[in-house]
């Protein structure tokens, strides 16, 4: 029942996130990219701080408290680049196509993690059911990878969409360590303070002038799309906190991955009036991959 529960709330999180972006880059699209970075993470950092002061004196809200390593306190930065790096290739090569550019990223780095037991996940093998389950969600990425206007790569953009999903991947196992220690709620706190704390720090001494010029104009947008944001990376941090140290993060990565794309494909449907089918038949390659991963792991139980 805890894997059920756990698989769905993967699933959950990658069509969540896919909005997530989308929110971001619209709001930097309205302001700068640096705006929405900072507004996004007040959002976060006042909505987790309300939740932990009004459940204090709840342990599974005030987390167990105890030390972590130093490192762990200062995952908020990943943020910072993750989300100018999906603002620049979601305006250059659409959302379904860096969604699944970053799909890759994922899958390769949480594959890497789960063999190699990194950054405290736990060690898993491989056996030949599996290997053939991965060379199929291997098929399904680069089915998606074809996708975009004109059959024609972009690749300086498709290899950032790339190394975002590896700085997700490796900034959600970071907090999910972090969580260990300090809870789910909490590791999402600092997260959120980090990220904030850098993004100031960046676009203040960099883009000073362009960055208060685009604070101005906070007024006039909709407080819907000033909120979202916020409000879905509390989710989405708090969510994958519980989850990818649960599960093998090579699952986590492709229900991530497989359901931020067809998510990705909703959105371009139904708000860009664009479709691509081979990122829906790689997104469902993908999920019949995970299948057989699922099937192999249960039968060998």
């Amino acid at each position: 029942m805890h894997l059920t529960l756990y698989l769905a709330l993967s699933a959950l999180s990658g069509m969540v996130i896919a909005v997530m972006v989308v929110a971001n880059t619209l709001l930097g699209q309205a302001t700068t990219m640096g705006v929405s970075l900072i507004i996004n993470h007040t959002i976060g950092l006042v909505l987790l701080s309300a939740i932990l002061l009004v459940g204090r004196k709840r342990p599974a809200i005030r987390g167990p408290g105890k030390p972590a390593p130093w490192y762990l306190y200062f995952n908020g930065l990943f943020g910072v680049a993750i989300l100018n790096i999906n603002y620049v290739t979601i305006i250059s090569i659409g959302a379904s196509l860096a969604m699944a550019a970053a799909v890759f990223g994922q899958a390769a780095s949480s594959l890497i993690f789960d063999l190699t037991g990194w950054m405290g996940i736990k060690k898993r093998t491989l056996n030949p059911t599996k290997v053939v389950s991965l060379a199929v969600c291997a098929l399904g990425i680069v089915i998606m990878a074809q996708s975009g206007e004109g059959g024609s790569f972009k690749v300086g953009y498709i290899l950032l969409s790339a190394l975002a999903g590896v700085l997700t991947m490796t900034q959600m196992i970071l907090n999910s360590t972090f969580a260990v220690y300090k809870g789910p709620i909490r590791a999402a706190q600092q997260n959120f303070i980090g990220g904030l704390g850098a993004g100031l720090l960046f676009y203040l001494l960099r883009q000073r002038e362009e960055t208060i010029e685009a604070i101005g104009k906070i007024p006039t947008i909709s407080p819907l799309l000033l909120v979202t944001g916020g409000l879905l990376a509390v989710f989405v941090v708090v969510t994958t906190s519980y989850v990818v140290v649960k599960i093998p993060a090579v699952y986590s990565a492709l229900l991530l991955s497989a359901f931020q794309v067809l998510m990705s494909l909703v959105i371009d449907t139904f708000f860009f009036d664009a479709f691509a089918l081979p990122l829906l038949l790689g997104a469902l390659l993908m999920l019949f991959g995970m299948g057989g991963n699922l099937y192999s792991d249960t039968t060998r139980a």
